[in-house]
């Protein structure tokens, strides 16, 4: 399945075709405009030069504010979109689903697809070059507020500074874009055309002056994000991305108990086009069983996971206790009818979650046959499996069941399915459906190789 990103800018417009593994198949560009209408007709031409049968979506980097679930452009700069129904237009005209987004967003999706930020769940990014875009990973989310949040160049950084297109004085944009670091030249009476890995080449006072006006309100910037976001990696992109990140080792942060690394960004030009792309393909849905028989510690492994990624977790006793406390005491076959009920509906949650989802389940599989759990999955929507069969000695299984039966409701088996649970527990076995990791829970659960394995970072200290 491939799929079109656009990339608006206020210079070029760039269109890619793109491979869902954010591999660049064919590549078209044309002069960008203030014109809509024109921006629209050259759009439609650039699909159109290299559009195939396998193109499925559509996705389109747009300057501005842009509220992505409601495809509402708010504002613009040099390519003002708004009160333009840009996103339908292009859809009626192609017969595509569309997707739009705040560019910067767009150039972030990519690197985080595939750039630097590539696997990394918590990001900010800048976008330097004729103004500063900005946008923020949380969590593996694009953090959006109300909806345009990561208006990232209109943080304040000098109160007495000059005014800004945003209507505030001193925003990061008005020293330290593109276009700002121009205006430090000619000041300066430096050639326009001087670059910063220039100047970081002299000693004189006149280039480090122009660096200074130019990166230490950028660093001010980056150290108040990073304070406010704690993300893991802080990616500078744009035309001037690069030249910022050698800037800025000129100007250190301050020690603090708030730190991040600040990179360059890997793709260049094709982080928006890639990121535009891979954003307007379905997102598949994933689902992590955590796996093993009662007491064999799976909860415990459950929670670690969903405190690190924010999945939720979805147990069979969570859909099933509630009915327990409710109807009263219950023998255990209908302890067992509700536990196959509760199994069905855990399935018709996941049906329901939007595509994109990642949830846990939390349950011992083993009590119902595989191809139960194999035409669950079949009706959710789920395609991507990964399993963490937990495990311990049979003794300890059965001890940890035993000090827990006071807990839990009636019609849960009481002590007396301890032996019961014992033999379980030396001959239960994993599903095995998709990939499998197996965790001894009466160690220390080594997280940072669980989510390596699951191709996830893990926290930084």
């Amino acid at each position: 399945m491939h799929s079109i990103g656009i990339d608006i800018g206020g210079t070029h417009i760039r269109a890619a075709r793109v491979s869902a593994t954010g591999d660049i198949l064919a590549r078209a560009a044309a002069p960008s405009s203030p014109d809509p209408t024109i921006v629209f007709d050259r759009c439609l031409s650039l699909i159109a030069q290299i559009r195939t049968p396998e193109c499925a979506a559509i996705g389109i980097g747009i300057p501005g504010q842009v509220v992505a679930a409601t495809r509402t452009i708010l504002s613009g700069g040099y390519v003002d979109l708004s009160g333009f129904d840009f996103a339908a237009k292009v859809q009626a005209a192609c017969i595509l689903p569309v997707t739009i987004e705040n560019d910067a967003t767009m150039a972030l999706l990519g690197e985080a697809a595939c750039g630097a930020a590539k696997g990394a769940l918590n990001v900010v990014m800048l976008t330097i070059g004729t103004g500063i875009g900005g946008a923020i990973l949380e969590q593996g989310q694009v953090l959006r507020g109300y909806g345009t949040a990561g208006q990232l160049g209109h943080i304040v950084v000098d109160p007495d500074g000059v005014p800004c297109v945003c209507g505030r004085i001193g925003c990061v944009e008005t020293t330290s874009s593109g276009t700002a670091f121009g205006g430090h030249l000619a000041c300066a009476g430096l050639p326009a055309d001087t670059r910063a890995e220039d100047l970081m080449a002299r000693t004189d006072p006149t280039a480090r002056g122009v660096l200074a006006a130019w990166a230490r309100p950028l660093r001010q910037a980056i150290d108040s994000l990073t304070t406010i976001c704690n993300p893991g990696l802080v990616v500078l992109g744009g035309g001037a991305g690069a030249g910022a990140v050698a800037a800025l080792q000129l100007f250190p942060s301050t020690q603090s108990w708030f730190t991040a690394p600040v990179v360059a960004a890997l793709l260049g030009d094709d982080a928006g086009v890639i990121g535009a792309a891979i954003s307007a393909l379905p997102k598949p849905k994933r689902v992590i069983m955590v796996n093993g028989v009662p007491a064999s510690g799976k909860s415990t492994v459950a929670n670690a996971l969903s405190a690190v990624t924010g999945w939720p977790i979805l147990r069979l006793d969570t859909i099933k206790d509630p009915f327990l406390r409710e109807l009263g005491p219950a023998d255990r076959p209908f302890n067992r009818t509700l536990g196959r009920a509760s199994y069905a509906a855990i399935f018709d949650i996941l049906r329901d979650a939007p595509t994109g989802t990642t949830m846990i389940i939390d349950a011992w599989f083993g009590f119902q046959p595989g191809q139960i759990l194999t035409q669950g999955l079949i009706s959710a929507g789920i395609i991507d499996t990964a399993e963490l069969w937990c495990h311990a000695p049979p003794e300890i299984t059965g001890a940890r069941y035993a000090a827990r039966t006071s807990d839990r409701p009636s019609g849960h088996p009481g002590a007396d399915y301890v032996p019961e649970l014992i033999a379980l527990a030396a001959k239960a076995q994993p599903m095995a459906i998709g990939p499998l990791r197996p965790i001894d829970t009466t160690i220390t659960l080594d997280l940072t190789a669980l989510l390596n394995w699951l191709k996830l970072p893990h926290q930084r200290t």
